[in-house]
């Protein structure tokens, strides 16, 4: 699926392309990101490829981020309007000021405002609520938001990051109330963090979410440079977050395995599985050097056999919370008793089995 055969993202009319450039890495500000000239390079290349969707941040580099994006959209008339750009709020940039970042009333109208100025834009195609503030009445955020879908500063509203129950509630909310309801779901999810697949990933659908996977390579762990006996960290955001696990080596190894035989690189096999899943819309994927880009911006074509794809499904199966195996696995020989339904077979109970007769 090249980059330029789009996707609608939710319940919604916007359409985006599979792949999201994350502009996470824009700016040196943190000492491992990205400069602007690479960033614009960056840009300019998935641009050129077809992408439409760029998303960021007001944390992100402390503002650089946004900052640089809208400095190469001013550069170029016209540009805005073909993409689908996104921004999130909740980060605070002000030391020791209570309504700086979070999602009250207040602190959502001024980071809006911040963000559109460094962006040198009048409107965002998608305003994604980055956390849980839980402070703040869910209302009081949406009915923020819908002024300001109202007022023409924003298009449409996004969920990042919040429990399954508050982004389920925010939805009934806006929906009973008449507000825009969220068409959205940012999320981490990778061959090395699924635990999603338990309550998140359902709720989306239910609920008219399309989800963008966050970390798709998990910080670099599925990029393939990572080999058992060979872990050294060599990034700043890598020492953050550390090295692999066993059990986290377990689904590298595999993953290794499964890139040589389709003929393609560990990122390139980790992002194709992670695309490729349900209720996915588009993978944001972000990079600091522009040949990091282009290799991943390759991995959009890969497509993994049946049995490659069921291999890494096997060897990367989460533990989920009750109760995600018993409405997997109980509940349709409960219901079903054996039956298929909707293309899937159920067991019979074992309780029906052994006797026929019925009261």
């Amino acid at each position: 699926m090249p980059l330029d055969n789009f996707v609608t993202l939710g319940r919604s009319g916007l359409r985006v392309s599979p792949y999201t450039l994350g502009a996470m890495t824009f700016g040196e500000d943190h000492g491992w990101g990205a400069s602007v000239a690479e960033s614009e390079a960056m840009i300019t290349e998935y641009l050129e490829r077809g992408g439409n969707s760029i998303d960021t941040a007001n944390i992100y580099t402390n503002g650089h981020s946004e900052k640089i994006i809208g400095d190469y959209l001013a550069a170029r008339p016209g540009l805005r309007d073909r993409i689908v750009l996104g921004s999130k709020f909740f980060g605070n940039l002000f030391l020791g000021d209570p309504n700086g970042g979070g999602a009250g009333r207040k602190a959502v109208v001024a980071q809006v405002e911040e963000s559109l100025r460094r962006l040198r834009t009048d409107y965002l195609d998608i305003y994604w609520l980055h956390n849980w503030d839980r402070g703040v009445p869910v209302e009081e955020t949406l009915r923020a938001l819908d002024d300001l879908v109202t007022a023409g500063r924003i298009r449409y509203v996004g969920l990042s990051d919040l429990p399954a129950w508050k982004a389920a509630e925010a939805q009934i909310v806006a929906h009973f109330r008449g507000w825009t309801p969220a068409i959205g779901l940012q999320l981490e999810y990778s061959l090395l963090e699924r635990t999603v697949e338990g309550e998140l990933i359902p709720m989306a659908a239910e609920h008219g979410l399309g989800v963008l996977p966050w970390s798709p390579l998990k910080s670099g762990w599925l990029s393939g440079k990572f080999v058992r006996g060979n872990d050294a960290v060599d990034t700043k955001r890598g020492a953050l977050v550390g090295g692999p696990a066993e059990r986290d080596w377990q689904v590298i190894d595999v993953l290794h395995e499964v890139a040589n035989e389709a003929g393609v690189t560990p990122a390139a096999a980790a992002l194709a599985w992670v695309g490729a899943r349900p209720g996915v819309t588009s993978v944001l994927i972000g990079a600091r050097r522009l040949d990091q880009l282009r290799a991943n911006l390759d991995a959009v074509d890969v497509r993994l056999s049946p049995g490659q794809t069921e291999r890494l499904d096997e060897v990367s199966t989460p533990a989920l919370n009750f109760p995600a195996d018993n409405n997997r696995f109980l509940a349709p020989r409960l219901a079903f008793a054996g039956a298929t339904v909707d293309g899937q077979r159920s067991g019979a109970s074992p309780w029906l089995t052994p006797d026929a007769v019925r009261y």
